[in-house]
């Protein structure tokens, strides 16, 4: 038997819009991470880019289980010594919700080219409007 791998041309690439209201965030960036990566999809090639495009709306409306609005971290460098910035889950939600998506999403991707060419294909939006109208995404359900 051979293993069937596909072209660069060959993979045809979906639209998917998903709704973050009230959906908690480990879950929803599993669904996202899946998508991103293609593994819905029988084509799946590790080494490839077979995913599809994500558009992530209501992003400031994603709940999260427990303490961690307040107990959850997100650290970032300026790149100049003793300048490293902290920031609660709280904090992150109030000043850029999309960062909130995209650093769970990015915690679930591979490290390396192929992740941040995935990590480039999710959109993420704070409220309910995108601007993706034309690419016709379908709409996609999250599990509770």
């Amino acid at each position: 038997m051979k293993t069937y791998v596909p072209k660069e041309g060959e993979v045809k690439q979906s639209w998917y819009v998903v709704d973050a209201t009230d959906v908690v965030l480990g879950r929803l960036s599993t669904l996202v991470a899946r998508l991103l990566r293609g593994k819905h999809k029988p084509e799946f090639t590790p080494g490839m880019d077979v995913g599809d495009f994500v558009v992530v709306v209501n992003a400031s409306r994603v709940k999260l289980t427990g303490r961690k609005w307040e107990d959850k971290r997100y650290y970032r460098h300026t790149g100049d010594p003793g300048h490293l910035k902290e920031a609660t889950a709280r904090e992150l939600r109030e000043k850029t919700p999309e960062r909130l998506i995209r650093y769970a999403v990015w915690g679930m991707l591979p490290k390396n080219r192929l992740g941040r060419k995935l990590l480039s294909k999710l959109k993420v939006y704070a409220g309910p409007e995108h601007p993706h109208q034309a690419q016709q995404p379908q709409p996609i359900k999250v599990k509770a």
